[in-house]
């Protein structure tokens, strides 16, 4: 009679996933680039008196939903562009935020490197979410369309027209049009390239770092079971330069937890294409199971509604983009 062999396992081969604090809301005040920048301080003052109105709704909203007598847990956040163009010092672009924010009454609590989306020190965000993209198959898929992770493409349906694998003299089969594999009777079909490569190696698109953002601010990103890019203390001076500053600069000391069950983005328009590719990425990232877990149990415990489709958990409003009115 033989003994089993006993096994052996490293504790690292099943970290423990850390939770992190949660806000019901996230509340994201702008996302502008270089060229919003470019009429000072007074563009930014019309940026923040046009969003005024809607954060006051969403506040008022959220406290509606949490109840009477409960106190809504609400951050704000805003990004910066620091990754497809460096402009200025973190020093004089935040300080021109905080005050325009704050002649409109409002206040940020977080600020956040685009870049960071790419690359936050320890952990490289952008390369965790790739990692958990599983594409959507499509009814009668044959393999031909390669994996997001060698394509740099993620779609929403079955590929668009070109993409056959038949030679170029075989028989004709027809104009074949996309299709939406999730479609209400129409398809609106939708493709988005998630990266390129260059001379200067892999490029992340604008909708895949937002879509990472948005995992952020929902609290879903661990890496070997440890939150992804935690803010920290903004301190007494600011760095002077984009890439000495944390991922996720914590700007008031008593502003509630950056991650939330919920966010809600105040975008410009010119916006709107790059959040609905931001709903085709998200739609397709498998998120860590235990991570799901806790979220869910702790929104059931305090009795919060939390959709289990990462895309219903965003919100948006589109307005006008004022910063471009003279």
């Amino acid at each position: 009679m033989t003994e089993p062999a006993a096994t052996f396992q490293e504790r690292s081969a099943h970290p423990r996933v850390e939770q992190v604090p949660l806000a019901h809301v996230s509340i994201e005040l702008g996302h502008l680039y270089m060229e919003d920048y470019e009429g000072g301080i007074d563009q930014l003052r019309r940026h923040f008196s046009e969003i005024k109105p809607w954060v006051a709704a969403a506040e008022q909203r959220i406290a509606d939903v949490v109840g009477p007598g409960k106190r809504p847990r609400i951050s704000t956040c805003f990004l910066v562009d620091d990754y497809f163009t460096t402009f200025s010092t973190p020093a004089e672009v935040i300080a021109q935020l905080v005050e325009a924010a704050g002649d409109n009454g409002l206040t940020i609590d977080y600020v956040a490197r685009e870049a960071a989306c790419a690359d936050a020190g320890d952990a490289r965000p952008a390369e965790l979410v790739l990692d958990r993209l599983v594409p959507d198959p499509s009814p009668g898929t044959d393999g031909v369309w390669p994996p997001p992770q060698e394509s740099g493409w993620l779609t929403n349906g079955s590929r668009p027209p070109g993409t056959s694998p038949q030679p170029a003299m075989a028989r004709d089969a027809g104009f074949q049009p996309p299709a939406e594999n999730a479609k209400n009777r129409h398809s609106i079909f939708l493709a988005v390239e998630i990266f390129s490569e260059g001379p200067g190696g892999r490029l992340w698109s604008c909708p895949y770092l937002a879509s990472v953002w948005q995992l952020l601010r929902l609290g879903m990103l661990r890496c070997e079971g440890r939150p992804v890019a935690p803010p920290q203390p903004a301190g007494d001076r600011l760095p002077a330069t984009w890439a000495e500053m944390p991922p996720i600069l914590r700007l008031n000391p008593a502003a509630q937890p950056f991650s939330a069950y919920r966010t809600l983005s105040m975008l410009a328009r010119r916006f709107q294409n790059i959040e609905a590719a931001v709903g085709v990425v998200l739609s397709q990232v498998n998120v860590d199971e235990e991570v799901q877990r806790q979220l869910r149990r702790r929104a059931e415990g305090e009795g919060f509604g939390l959709p289990d489709d990462l895309v219903q958990r965003i919100s948006y409003v589109f307005d006008g983009d004022t910063t471009k009115i003279l």
